[in-house]
């Protein structure tokens, strides 16, 4: 019998982050807790949650400083919880572990933000050739290996181990990165709770203003709209890649090659035409019957096309 409330089942551990990093940390009544697989609109919803919890379209500081992630190596974790008990009223923590990994804490709000699972592959592909020098040999380091892998750049070469494969032995897809279905299931099971908001890449593409609205009522927070313009501005795409400086997570550290090519292409439907015929009908053939099929449309298609999740 499913549990009406989710529970901490596994732990997750990568050369990126480690899920037991959350076991000291004390949740506060309104912290936001904005939890995606990789490439779902992270950073995007991070921007989007900050300015609307600190009522600041431009912020005081890096988002990467005011919306940290706690489970990644970077920083020792005693440091991590030391600031994070430190800030005052709600914090935002990013994380990139599933429900099923993480505390859950009623007093906290979960925004979970879902992208096309085959859109989210094509971006991480992206976001390796993006990555340093330096964040590769510290991920070997991490992993015990020499080198990291390189990862090929015909995107089609991994689609198959990715689709039919899980990124740790509980999941069926993500190898051998991160799953995005298996992810979107330990949510997926309980979208009905109040404390918990599934929003959508597609929606915050083509409807910014009703997905932030959705937002901010979930976080009971009013927006003066008079101001409301503003806001809608500086959480465009468009400004966070023209800010990618202030917006990339850890763009102070010599994280990536490039900071702006983190927001390189806001890729929607791009698998059309990057997977062969064979590729699409494979994560067909394999999705069809392991994955609820209101789930699968909702994460291809978002709340406009497949409605809100709390309702379906």
């Amino acid at each position: 019998m499913t549990s009406p409330t989710p529970e901490r089942l596994h732990t997750y551990q990568t050369p990126v982050y480690d899920s037991t990093r959350w076991d000291g940390f004390k949740a506060r009544a309104g912290d936001v807790i904005v939890c995606t697989p990789p490439k779902c609109g992270t950073t995007w919803t991070q921007m989007l949650c900050a300015m609307l919890v600190h009522d600041a379209p431009v912020l005081p500081r890096p988002l990467t400083e005011i919306t940290r992630w706690l489970d990644r190596h970077t920083l020792p974790i005693e440091e991590m919880l030391a600031e994070l008990e430190a800030q005052e009223g709600p914090r935002i923590i990013k994380t990139h572990t599933p429900l099923d990994g993480l505390p859950y804490f009623p007093e906290a709000q979960y925004v979970y933000c879902g992208r096309d699972p085959r859109d989210a592959y094509l971006s991480f592909g992206d976001h390796i050739a993006n990555l340093s020098p330096e964040s590769l040999a510290d991920f070997a380091r991490r992993a015990g290996q020499a080198t990291w892998p390189e990862w090929p750049k015909d995107p089609n070469v991994m689609f198959p181990m990715w689709a039919t494969q899980g990124a740790f032995p509980w999941m069926y897809d993500g190898a051998p990165g991160q799953s995005v279905l298996s992810f979107t299931e330990t949510f997926w099971r309980f979208r009905h709770l109040p404390n918990i908001l599934m929003i959508h890449y597609r929606d915050m593409t083509e409807d910014l203003d009703g997905e932030m609205r959705r937002l901010a009522a979930f976080l009971e927070i009013e927006v003066d709209e008079a101001r409301w313009p503003e806001f809608l501005a500086a959480g465009s795409f468009a400004n966070m890649k023209a800010r990618a400086d202030e917006t990339a997570p850890n763009a102070d550290k010599g994280e990536w090659l490039s900071n702006a090519d983190f927001f390189r292409k806001a890729r929607l439907d791009a698998w059309r035409e990057a997977l062969t015929p064979e590729n699409q009908a494979l994560y067909e053939e394999v999705n069809r019957e392991r994955v609820d099929p209101k789930m699968k449309l909702w994460i291809e298609s978002g709340r406009r096309a497949a409605g809100d999740p709390r309702l379906i």
